[in-house]
């Protein structure tokens, strides 16, 4: 037994609702609820007994009913109320009270149905309606008339036949549902089932005083039943005719929908707000301030990671709407009813729904505008990581060769241009990098720059004659000749490679070969997909070098990767 009813003195009565609440005992429930009442009406005739019976059949009904769940504590008040309710049904001994009690259960039993996946519990409803409607019509009108003959006509069928269906449908087994769920009661089809009884008892009454002179009662029920019959086609053609008439089912759904509400025209003006305000907290207020024209809200409030506010008058009932960071508390002048509070809630959902959205799509920019400081950083880090190495071959040249030497003078003036060239350079990207263009060049040009810039090192370049007029991207093409030339130099450093070929073809195409050991496997996917481990950089050269490769409509790829021939080669894209 669980501890929270251990500790409480009514933990017996509780586990006994508890159980005799279960769905599968709910059919049980409702035979023996029907079976005292059929007890008292059919057998008691103003018997002292036949209160107690009633009084039984209102306590079964309660702990059988699926508007209120039988564990469930209710309010003093309610408590009160359904006492006196009972106690007026026991001892009031009035048929048309009884008549009306019938109506209502054929309702709850009818109106449960929908919900019932049960083949069992479908199966006892239906037998459990067909006992109201009969006992109804056979037993609880003719009292009704004060005619004894047809009361003792029927008399026996009433005490000993019709009482079979209660035993069979005690006899159904219950079906099983999940824990915790309730059966839900349609509303709707409860209302209609108990005007359908309710109009053929008082059909049958009229048709049985108007026909008083004949005494013809079952012909009076009959007529009422064939009235209602054609009513019920004519209803059914109604809802959903072929003549081109939208039908009763689309109105009333139209209606349901609408309840006062301008649905669609709310969502088209929460839309249109969401297009030309794209800031959150300002969509957010002036969502929230176009809807407190509607006549039961007093305002509205509201609490976000980033903010809090309210709208209108933080007074009233209130009521509460979480949607994702979103926490939305609407005031109204009083508590308003469900299908309204639903469509309120329904209104205040979609009102966090494009927040959120425009919340996603300020996080994105603001990504976006991140990830494009990053790239254009790393570009840069790696163009100076470029101009840092040949100033360490400048330093290196000095120290081996002395500051009086030809032939490092010769280098100095080589080097120093184009380093200048590429440090101003990078001080553009760094003054304004999205409106840095790229400089369009002759191949000959750079490709004899390229080769005065590597001269005497160990780096053969392709001595074939270039096409006349050949033009390309200088910046891409140092970049990547760069990049790929040092990699392959840091290569023959560890001897892992003793010979560097560089070759320009027509395309433009600039391929890099060597002769060292081939990159291995593990790396080959990631080298032009993000950054990878260096032992002699930051890892992203080729990284970087493949983006700007792309933006500018080229590709650089690894065309060779086998021992004594490693090739890359950039081109432009087909």
């Amino acid at each position: 037994m669980p501890a929270d009813l251990m500790d409480t003195k009514d933990a017996p009565v509780s586990l006994w609702v508890k159980s005799v609440e279960s769905p599968r005992h709910q059919n049980k429930l409702l035979a023996f609820a029907l079976l005292t009442m059929h007890g008292a009406i059919a057998w008691g005739d103003g018997e002292w007994w036949a209160r107690g019976l009633l009084m039984a059949h209102f306590g079964l009904f309660l702990i059988w009913q699926p508007v209120w769940r039988g564990g469930r504590r209710i309010p003093l008040q309610h408590a009160l109320m359904v006492l006196a309710l009972g106690t007026l049904f026991a001892f009031a001994g009035n048929w048309w009270l009884i008549a009306a009690w019938i109506a209502v259960l054929c309702g709850l039993v009818g109106g449960g149905v929908p919900s019932t996946d049960a083949r069992g519990g479908r199966v006892a409803a239906l037998l459990a309606a067909i006992y109201l409607v009969t006992m109804l019509l056979m037993w609880v009108l003719p009292q009704l008339f004060s005619d004894r003959s047809i009361a003792n006509q029927v008399a026996p069928i009433v005490r000993y036949g019709i009482p079979v269906l209660l035993l069979a449908i005690m006899l159904i087994p219950g079906g099983e549902r999940p824990r915790g769920s309730p059966v839900i009661v349609d509303l709707f089809y409860t209302v209609v089932l108990f005007l359908l009884v309710v109009v053929l008892a008082l059909g049958s009454f009229v048709i049985h005083h108007y026909q008083a002179s004949q005494g013809a009662y079952l012909i009076g029920v009959t007529q009422a039943l064939m009235v209602m019959a054609g009513l019920m086609l004519g209803l059914a053609w109604l809802w959903n005719p072929r003549a081109g008439f939208s039908g009763i089912g689309t109105l009333l759904s139209r209606y349901l929908l609408g309840l006062g509400l301008p649905f669609e025209q709310r969502m088209r003006r929460l839309a249109e707000l969401a297009e030309s305000e794209t800031r959150p907290e300002h969509f957010l207020r002036e969502a929230l301030t176009d809807m407190l024209d509607l006549p039961w809200i007093n305002g509205y409030s509201w609490v976000t990671a980033a903010s809090s506010g309210h709208v209108g008058k933080c007074e009233g009932h209130a009521e509460q709407h979480e949607t994702g960071v979103l926490l939305l508390t609407m005031h109204t002048t009083r508590q308003l009813s469900p299908a309204i509070l639903l469509h309120q809630k329904l209104l205040m959902q979609m009102v966090g729904h494009f927040y959120e959205a425009q919340r996603r799509e300020q996080q994105r920019q603001q990504s976006a505008y991140t990830q494009a400081i990053y790239e254009t950083g790393a570009r840069l880090t790696h163009d100076v990581k470029n101009l840092l190495q040949s100033l360490r071959s400048i330093c290196a040249a000095a120290e081996m060769r002395g500051g009086d030497d030809t032939t490092f003078r010769s280098l100095v003036q080589r080097q120093l241009p184009h380093i200048t060239q590429r440090l101003s350079t990078t001080l553009e990207k760094l003054k304004s990098p999205e409106t840095s263009a790229t400089r369009d060049v002759d191949a000959a040009i750079w490709w004899k720059g390229l080769q005065s810039r590597y001269s005497g090192r160990a780096v053969t370049f392709n001595a074939k004659p270039l096409p006349e007029g050949m033009r390309l991207i200088a910046e891409l093409f140092d970049s990547a000749s760069d990049t790929l030339i040092e990699n392959a130099l840091y290569k023959v450093s560890r001897g892992q490679a003793g010979r560097i070929d560089v070759a320009l073809l027509p395309g433009p195409r600039l391929r890099i070969c060597d002769d060292g050991t081939p990159v291995p496997a593990e790396l080959v996917e990631k080298l032009f997909r993000g950054p990878v481990p260096s032992e002699s950089g930051l890892g992203v050269g080729l990284y970087q070098a493949t983006a700007f490769a792309a933006q500018s409509g080229y590709a650089l790829t690894l065309t060779s990767n086998v021992a004594g021939k490693v090739c890359f080669e950039l081109y432009p894209k087909r």
